[in-house]
């Protein structure tokens, strides 16, 4: 059976259900948590290295198989052209991949941390990217490769899905898909949890779904830092990363009421 969200994400596996969970988890993605908001990295640092090194040498070797398929394909052996054509085509799709990639192992410092606020119900996200997914767009925006997604979205619109990393290890990842309201015609989608095998590959989605909804069935202070250091938490992952100030102060708003407050402060649109 196919996801119920539309459009269907490439390489989907199956959808997550929310609801309460009584899980403990002992994960170096959880990095803080509070009665108010919990805050997880997408990106562990050795990884964003691995991955970083890993995708740039593909990106040289893409270039160079390219630049092959262009000499076949304007070489002076018409028998090879068909092949030319063939590897410059896949070349440019490994490309398309790789790239993206290699900014976004490059380019999100600190783990890109999501936030959770469980008593406003908002998810909170600031993060590097390459593609922003439209089109007619000039060029040279495709040169600028430290864009920021810096975005606030409500709980109620986002759903899990697991969808496969298509690696020999058989890794899945977690991936929230922004639905608009009421529906489940997805308008965004947002990585939680990259790269997991076997059976925990849902643990993460399922402490968040206990937080949200009861935060006492989940361990707040299993994180890299405990509850009562926010401060340095806040100082060693949120500054200076183009947190905008009213989405920090944000993060502990105890209600929507609140929110509105901090809101109307900065005067930002609702």
């Amino acid at each position: 059976m196919p996801s119920k969200y539309r459009p269907q994400i490439f390489g989907w596996f199956g959808d997550l259900d929310k609801g309460p969970y009584s899980l403990s988890l002992h994960d170096r993605r959880l990095i803080y948590a509070n009665n108010n908001y919990c805050a997880f990295i997408r990106q562990e640092r050795n990884d964003q290295i691995f991955y970083t090194c890993l995708y740039f040498v593909c990106i040289i070797l893409g270039i160079i198989l390219t630049i092959g398929m262009v000499l076949l394909i304007f070489g002076f052996d018409h028998e090879l052209t068909l092949i030319g054509i063939i590897g410059f085509i896949t070349c440019c799709f490994a490309l398309n991949y790789a790239i993206p990639e290699f900014y976004q192992n490059a380019f999100s410092r600190r783990g890109s941390p999501i936030i959770f606020n469980r008593k406003t119900g908002k998810v909170y996200v600031n993060e590097s990217y390459f593609f922003n997914f439209k089109i007619l767009r000039h060029p040279k925006v495709f040169l600028q490769p430290k864009k920021r997604r810096i975005q606030e979205y409500d709980w109620n619109d986002m759903h899990g899905v697991i969808i496969h990393n298509f690696s020999r290890n058989a890794l899945t990842s977690t991936v929230l898909m922004v639905c608009q309201p009421g529906t489940h015609q997805a308008i965004d989608h947002v990585m939680l949890d990259p790269a997991r095998a076997g059976t925990g590959s849902t643990f993460v989605w399922e402490w968040i779904n206990s937080f949200m909804v009861n935060y006492k069935s989940a361990d707040i202070d299993d994180g890299e830092y405990k509850t009562d250091e926010e401060a340095k938490f806040k100082q060693d992952m949120i500054e200076g990363e183009g947190w905008p100030e009213w989405m920090v102060e944000a993060f502990n708003a105890t209600s929507l009421e609140e929110l509105a407050v901090i809101k109307q402060k900065y005067n930002i649109k609702q």
